[in-house]
C-alpha cells in the first residue's frame, strides 16, 4: 500500500491516528542521526503496522472532509460541547469550527467559567455544513434564544446542513430556530417537558434520531451522541476505535442519573430547582 501519509495525518481532526505516524516520521530521522534505541525503532514500526491494520477493517472509512460548525455562547455548558468535540476532531480530516455568537473572537465563558476559545465568528461560516450542533445551558441558552442574530444564523445554516443537532437544552435552541416541528427530540430532563411548546415529540432517550435532526439528552449524554454521529459519518467500526481511544467504559460509583433512577427526595428537589429555567424557555416560545 502507498499513499501520502502526511497529507493523510496534517489535516484537522487526526488526533486519534496522526500522532503514532508523526512520531514514526520523527523516530525515522533520529534513527539517521543516532539518536534512538533499537527498542523503540521496533516499537514505531509496530505502531506504523497496526494503523494500517485498523485501516483494512471492513466498513471504516478512515479519512473524509467533514465540516462542522459548533456553536459557542457565553454561558453554555462545557460538557455538552467539549465531549462531542472530542469525537468530531478525532475524526481525520473533519474541519471543526468553535462559532462564537459574539463579535470577536475572545474566548467563550461557560456556565461555570470554563472559558474556550473560538476559530470564527457567525458570519465567518458558509454552509453547507455536515454538522451543525448547539449545546445547551441555562441563563445564557435563554438569551441566545432571544438573540435574532444567532437564530437567524443556525436558521440558515439548517437549511443545507446535512445533521442539524443539539445536546442538552441545545434542544430549546433548535426548537426556537422552529427546527424540531413534528420532530422526534430529547433535552435535559430539567427543560424536556417543554419540548411540545416548540412542536417537538419529547422522546425520553439519550439520543434520539429523526431524519437529520439529532438531539442527544443532558450533559454527559454528548458522549452517546457524538459516538453516534461518527458511526454515521465513518461507520461502526471508527466509532468503537475512537470510544475505546477514550476509554468510556462508565462506571459510576453512585446510582442515579434519571428522576426514575435517583432517590425520590433528591430527583423532587432537583426537578423542583429547574422550575424557573423550564419558565424561561416556554416563555420564549410564545
Amino acid at each position: 500500500m502507498t499513499l501520502d501519509r502526511r497529507s493523510l495525518l496534517l489535516g484537522a481532526g487526526s488526533a486519534l491516528f496522526a500522532a503514532p505516524f508523526l512520531a514514526i516520521e520523527r523516530a525515522a530521522a533520529q534513527i539517521a542521526e543516532g539518536d534512538i534505541s533499537p527498542a523503540l525503532a521496533a516499537a514505531q514500526k509496530e505502531t506504523e503496522a497496526a494503523h494500517f491494520d485498523l485501516m483494512k477493517i471492513e466498513g471504516i472509512k478512515m479519512h473524509g472532509n467533514e465540516k462542522i460548525a459548533m456553536l459557542l455562547y457565553p454561558g453554555f455548558t462545557a460538557l455538552d460541547l467539549v465531549g462531542p468535540h472530542f469525537f468530531f476532531a478525532c475524526m481525520m480530516g473533519a474541519k471543526v469550527d468553535l462559532v462564537t455568537t459574539e463579535e470577536n473572537l475572545a474566548p467563550v465563558a461557560s456556565d461555570l467559567q470554563l472559558a474556550i476559545a473560538p476559530t470564527a465568528k457567525l458570519e465567518e461560516i458558509s454552509g453547507p455544513l455536515d454538522i451543525l450542533f448547539v449545546p445547551g445551558g441555562t441563563t445564557g441558552t435563554a438569551k441566545v434564544m432571544a438573540d435574532k442574530r444567532s437564530i437567524n444564523w443556525i436558521s440558515a445554516q439548517a437549511k443545507t446542513a446535512r445533521y442539524i443537532t443539539s445536546v442538552c437544552t441545545g434542544s430549546m435552541i433548535l426548537g426556537k430556530a422552529g427546527l424540531l416541528q413534528g420532530k422526534r427530540a430529547t433535552s435535559h430532563w430539567g427543560a424536556h417537558a417543554v419540548l411540545p411548546d416548540y412542536g417537538a415529540i419529547p422522546v425520553d432517550k439519550r439520543v434520539v434520531v429523526d431524519g437529520n435532526i439529532i438531539t442527544g439528552a443532558g450533559v454527559s449524554a454528548g458522549i452517546d451522541f457524538g459516538l453516534s454521529l461518527v458511526a454515521a459519518l465513518r461507520g461502526t467500526k471508527y466509532a468503537e476505535a475512537l470510544r475505546l481511544q477514550a476509554e468510556y467504559a462508565p462506571e459510576p460509583p453512585v446510582d442515579g442519573g434519571t428522576l426514575a433512577t435517583t432517590d425520590p427526595a433528591v430527583a423532587d428537589a432537583m426537578n423542583g430547582m429547574f422550575a424557573s429555567t423550564r419558565e424561561q424557555f416556554r416563555q420564549l416560545a410564545l
